[in-house]
């Protein structure tokens, strides 16, 4: 007979209670490490998909992403020519904002060096890559735009000629992706009135960076030694780019949400705790009446583990059902793979081991003499 399962089925709805209770608190614990996975994702899903092995910015800074950064116009057509380049394109980005005080639309604006890259390079889930040298943009699907429709951004109005999914900067603002060009209106654009008073034209924008790809067999570590002696640049590779945005862009945040999930463990810890030893002071005469009949101490602490175990299985389950309902809803990317239900899955393990003990020192204190009074 296994008396943790009849206990469980004579308070059966207060068990699922407190079990939906703990897959709530639980998946918060999983939503906090989806949401740091997110970031990453958002963070790196452009260097990614450009795919340099070398970007070349401005001398002594990190950009384009991490920090501001322009570069010469005729940089790239200079890196051509160095021994073992394959492609040398200009870059342009820079997050911008529009609309009312109330309404604000931010995105991330990316210039692509025309004619050579027309965004054929992006997952595209509806649409195309761009077909003219002006007026055409393709967008992010978070920024609310369908194909054909028109965005208005400075003088001109765009065409939305292409869709891409998951597509944002590491502040969650969707990018849009625009011709070189096109980039350099929208960016430098300033207002009528504005040029008017200062009696000049939009201001020039400059590209952020040129994005390199090597020949195969040529190291980027040789081609990048030999690009920084060039006093006006700064040169970083692909992995080092990366590590500009994991460690400087999102950093303080990783660090706050991996404090957010330790406190919440704590708390979901003492939380299951607290509710075992209810449970068990709750049934301190039936546990009384077992030692009086002889049962073994493996037998009542087999009983409240068993019951820690279902508890926290319970709980993982409506976690694991509460994300699959509600994360794709969150404002920002959720990324949740079986890493994070994995590490979900062995937490609350040992949440459910450690919290047990609360329940089993006050069962093992419970004197067979208490049936005798009755």
């Amino acid at each position: 007979m296994n008396l943790a399962w009849k206990d469980i089925r004579r308070q059966g709805l207060r068990f699922v209670f407190t079990g939906l209770g703990l897959g709530l608190l639980f998946a918060i614990v999983l939503a906090m490490g989806g949401i740091y996975k997110g970031m990453v994702a958002d963070a790196t899903v452009l260097v990614d998909a450009v795919g340099a092995d070398l970007w070349v910015v401005q001398r002594e800074t990190r950009g384009p992403f991490a920090e501001r950064s322009t570069v010469p116009r005729n940089l790239e057509d200079r890196l051509r020519v160095v021994e073992g380049v394959a492609s040398a394109e200009s870059f342009t980005y820079a997050t911008i904002q529009r609309g009312d005080v109330a309404h604000p639309v931010r995105m991330g604006v990316v210039g692509l060096s025309w004619p050579a890259n027309r965004g054929q390079h992006l997952p595209l889930v509806g649409g195309r890559a761009l077909g003219a040298a002006h007026r055409e943009m393709i967008v992010d699907q978070s920024l609310g735009r369908a194909l054909g429709e028109h965005v208005p951004l400075g003088d001109d109005v765009y065409e939305v000629v292409g869709v891409t999914k998951g597509f944002v900067s590491s502040g969650g603002d969707a990018l849009v992706f625009v011709t070189e060009p096109d980039a350099d209106a929208i960016l430098g654009w300033t207002a009528p009135e504005s040029r008017r008073l200062a009696g000049s034209r939009d201001a020039e924008v400059l590209p952020s960076a040129v994005v390199v790809k090597l020949l195969p067999g040529y190291r980027a570590e040789d081609a990048q030694a030999r690009i920084s002696s060039w006093p006006e640049v700064t040169v970083w590779t692909h992995e080092e780019q990366r590590g500009l945005l994991l460690h400087g862009v999102i950093d303080k945040a990783r660090k706050q949400i991996g404090l957010f999930r330790a406190l919440l463990s704590v708390v979901s810890a003492i939380i299951v705790a607290l509710i075992l030893y209810n449970m068990t002071v709750a049934k301190s005469y039936e546990i009384a009446l077992l030692k009086l009949l002889g049962a073994r101490t493996r037998v009542i602490v087999g009983m409240i583990l068993q019951q820690a175990l279902l508890l926290g299985a319970i709980g993982y389950g409506m976690a694991v059902a509460i994300g699959g309902l509600a994360f794709e809803h969150f404002p920002r990317r959720v990324v949740v793979g079986p890493e994070e239900l994995g590490g979900l899955a062995a937490l609350v393990v040992l949440i459910s081991v450690l919290a047990s003990a609360a329940g089993i020192v006050r069962a093992l204190r419970i004197p067979p003499t208490l049936v005798l009074a009755g």
